[in-house]
């Protein structure tokens, strides 16, 4: 593990990886009480295509971490909330500079509190990031209402949910789609029949949006994305 500012992080990189070539990355945000690894391994298939960094929260909690605290389920404690939100900020530029990484590929994937930040990430950050991919979360009224919001026109975004989501409803889903549907033109929403949870083809619809997103036609396997 190596650590920029307060997260320690995985870094996975294609090999081999070419000279002066700059690649797509995907910061990647795991959910309330797990790690890096649990999402790090969504990914493996991209390995060669993408640089992969796995952030792992900076808050200990149970057996794993997480990345800000609440006061209850879906009410994230506000000054927790705005400190993660301003350091994984510094993360990503930061980690742009000590990466080959295409500034204009950046891309953020989140489960649960990650995709909460994923979203919060994109109306902050803007055209800084290429796109989010925010599997089971929501946007808290407090980002919508009281953040300074970037414009989301010139960013991808792909939204799924649980149609039995037990953490957070479905209706929640619909909700925070809808929204974005009136941000950006570039919104993916897909539901599937699961808990709260990502199940396989959710998996390869993640990846298969990545990869036609960022432009690569020539996935390891010979089909083309």
């Amino acid at each position: 593990m190596q650590n920029i500012g307060a997260y320690p992080y995985d870094v996975r990189l294609p090999e081999p990886m070419e000279p002066d070539k700059r690649y797509p990355a995907v910061f990647v945000l795991h959910g309330k009480g797990s790690n890096e690894q649990s999402m790090l391994d969504l990914l493996e298939s991209a390995g060669d295509d993408f640089i992969v960094i796995g952030i792992r929260g900076d808050l200990p909690l149970g057996p794993g971490f997480q990345y800000y605290e609440l006061k209850s389920l879906g009410h994230p404690l506000r000054d927790s909330f705005d400190r993660a939100v301003r350091q994984l900020q510094e993360f990503i530029l930061q980690a742009s500079g000590l990466y080959p990484i295409d500034p204009a590929r950046r891309y953020l994937l989140g489960f649960s509190q990650g995709s909460i930040l994923s979203m919060t990430l994109a109306l902050t950050m803007g055209d800084q990031l290429k796109g989010i991919a925010a599997l089971n979360g929501y946007i808290p009224d407090f980002v919508k209402n009281e953040y300074p919001l970037r414009s989301l026109h010139e960013v991808s975004v792909f939204v799924s949910h649980g149609q039995f989501d037990s953490v957070f409803p479905i209706r929640i889903g619909q909700e925070t789609a809808a929204y974005l549907k009136e941000r950006t033109p570039h919104l993916t929403f897909h539901t599937y029949p699961s808990d709260h949870g990502i199940t396989s083809a959710n998996q390869q619809d993640v990846i298969r949006w990545l990869y036609q997103d960022a432009g690569i036609t020539d996935h390891q396997g010979g089909e083309q994305r």
